[in-house]
């Protein structure tokens, strides 16, 4: 059992993960708690000493080795950290953004937060300016504020981004650029030094940088509980379908896990035309390899945009014979009219539900029906957490064997 002075611990929140940021600091606190209780409990039972005494030494050589001359709070119990540290931004008329950091960061190991996909209005100019940032306004506020930290002295910056901005411009095709990782050698070059995201498009996205590391979360056990919570869905009749030929990975994890068959879904696609939503898209034709018919039908993938390839997925899944078909997608962008057009397919029966995470902020989406939404800020709280004690990550990042215990305890026979 280890517990770690977190005075050099700070999280700092660009406009736009602000609320993602306040959850991980509430499950830091929380951890850190419990860590706290539960070593010097043990502590004191080990060498038998008094309880308060035990809490009481180690705030004392806390407070010796924090860089602030006492920390505040009651010697003789849990001190909870502050973490957050305020930062003011700026907007000015012609577009340009400015961040400062509000107290000092000397030596501070730095946890930047930002939600690239949020398009709900963000604050600025200490609250007397809202604006509705595109992806490249939140990428240009990471930029300024990486910068911002170096400068004021952070010992480490690490960015905190469930989405990866660009991450679907991984490959070039012809005369493009491969801009996801373009995306990535500029955050390196501002002094970066690691990047914990969500789900990432492309895993090769992390080997194009030179020294900046990139830890790829998953949210599968979080999605994988929340299905087991729906009435009668991890019965017999289950059938896990891939979307298409790039999730394949992804949805035969989750068929493994679940002991269940896998199916594919084959689309062609003519990129002689652009997708513009979920109507207008470039898929030419879906094929189905497998058999659906009466069963329940689980779908995982990694973004959904403007949600083209799932409604056409669903489509074809119903008119194959399909009973409930559920989809879990852990990036649920939902751009454009995505909702409106969810709207009706649920209506129309094509599906009975879609699980997503809060990797995104929304408002109107979380009001529906259909859209169950799984939070993974806890997963990112113990990452962070881990990272500045210079834990392990393995449990985190392959999580199979808490899977295998979760679907296990669901199995066991309950007592009447």
């Amino acid at each position: 059992m280890n517990y770690s002075n977190p005075a050099n611990l700070a999280v700092l929140a660009c406009p736009g993960g602000e609320v993602f940021a306040d959850e991980v600091v509430s499950h830091l606190k929380k951890g850190y708690r419990r860590t706290f209780d539960a070593v010097t409990t043990e502590l004191a039972k080990r060498y038998s000493l008094d309880l308060n005494y035990v809490k009481h030494r180690i705030n004392f050589i806390n407070d010796a080795v924090s860089p602030a001359p006492s920390l505040p709070g009651n010697i003789e119990k849990f001190r909870t950290p502050r973490f957050k540290i305020p930062a003011r931004f700026t907007c000015f008329p012609n577009g340009e953004i400015k961040a400062e950091i509000l107290e000092s960061i000397r030596g501070k190991d730095m946890y930047i937060v930002q939600d690239v996909e949020n398009r709900y209005p963000v604050n600025f100019n200490a609250g007397e300016t809202k604006k509705v940032l595109s992806i490249n306004d939140h990428l240009m506020t990471i930029f300024v504020t990486v910068d911002a930290a170096r400068h004021a002295g952070a010992d480490r910056v690490t960015l905190v981004l469930p989405v990866y901005p660009y991450s679907r411009q991984h490959k070039a095709k012809g005369r493009e650029g491969v801009t996801a990782s373009r995306i990535g050698k500029m955050l390196e070059f501002l002094g970066v030094n690691r990047i914990i995201t969500l789900d990432i498009h492309s895993r090769e996205i992390g080997n194009s940088f030179n020294c900046m590391r990139l830890e790829n979360l998953h949210a599968s056990y979080q999605i994988i509980r929340t299905l087991s919570r729906l009435p009668g869905v991890l019965s017999d009749d289950l059938v896990v379908v891939s979307p298409d030929t790039g999730a394949v990975d992804r949805n035969k994890f989750y068929a493994t896990a679940l002991k269940k068959t896998l199916a594919l879904l084959y689309k062609e696609r003519d990129y002689s035309k652009i997708s513009r939503d979920a109507l207008e898209n470039n898929i030419a034709e879906i094929k189905l390899l497998g058999n659906v018919q009466n069963k329940t039908v689980f779908m995982a993938d990694d973004m959904l945009g403007t949600g083209g390839t799932l409604l056409k997925a669903m489509k074809i899944l119903k008119e194959q014979g399909a009973g409930k078909v559920i989809c879990a997608i852990s990036l649920p962008l939902f751009s454009g009219d995505a909702i409106r057009y969810f709207d009706d397919a649920y209506r129309e029966g094509l599906f009975y539900r879609i699980i997503g995470t809060n990797a995104v902020y929304q408002e109107e989406l979380l009001k529906r029906e259909w859209y169950i939404s799984v939070n993974i800020t806890k997963l990112f709280a113990q990452t962070i957490s881990r990272l500045h004690q210079g834990l392990s990550l393995s449990s985190l990042l392959d999580n199979r064997d808490v899977i295998v215990k979760l679907l296990a305890e669901n199995e066991a026979p309950r007592e009447v």
